[in-house]
């Protein structure tokens, strides 16, 4: 009879051992598919993250874009209003109306360049005439014919220039 006993425990733990295993192999089974989840979670919203990044740039890039086409086609009107002004015709109402126009586009990031005697740079400079003479080192803008005009850090039109070369 006791050896029924022993014989009963023994499977009676045998049973409640193949329950234990079988209880952690589903467990670990739980555990992986968990993680399994948690991982694709993290994978969308990192690439959730990087598509806004994505998009507020490209908003960023459009906006300026479309700004700096405009801002381009109101260079003519800047180059008369600079006309105007250097013979003396800029007075009165006109005047305010150009000093507003002036200001609101150097508010939107336009920006007047051209200085003269300075090394010519053909990625700012676009030369119109050429001459040469002693008195320079370096290929030269002597003269501004019409100034340059950059929106934030890009040139929308380079400045037309007068060169000089060394002899």
């Amino acid at each position: 009879m006791t050896e029924n006993v022993n014989s009963a425990e023994e499977s009676s733990e045998q049973e409640l051992s193949d329950a234990v295993d079988e209880a952690l192999t589903e467990a670990v089974v739980e555990v992986d598919e968990v993680a399994s989840l948690t991982a694709d979670l993290q994978r969308l919203q990192a690439e959730y993250a990087n598509y806004r990044k994505r998009v507020d740039r490209d908003r960023l890039t459009s906006h300026e874009i479309s700004t700096s086409l405009v801002v381009a086609e109101l260079l003519p009107v800047l180059d008369d209003i600079a006309r105007a002004e250097e013979h003396g015709e800029l007075t009165g109402g006109f005047k305010a109306v150009a000093d507003q126009l002036t200001a609101i586009t150097t508010k939107l990031g336009l920006t007047k360049f051209g200085d003269m005697n300075v090394a010519f740079d053909p990625q700012i400079h676009e030369a119109l005439m050429h001459s040469t003479s002693p008195d320079v080192t370096q290929t030269t803008a002597t003269q501004i014919l019409q100034p340059g005009y950059k929106f934030k850090d890009r040139v929308i039109r380079p400045a037309r220039v007068a060169v000089t070369d060394p002899e």
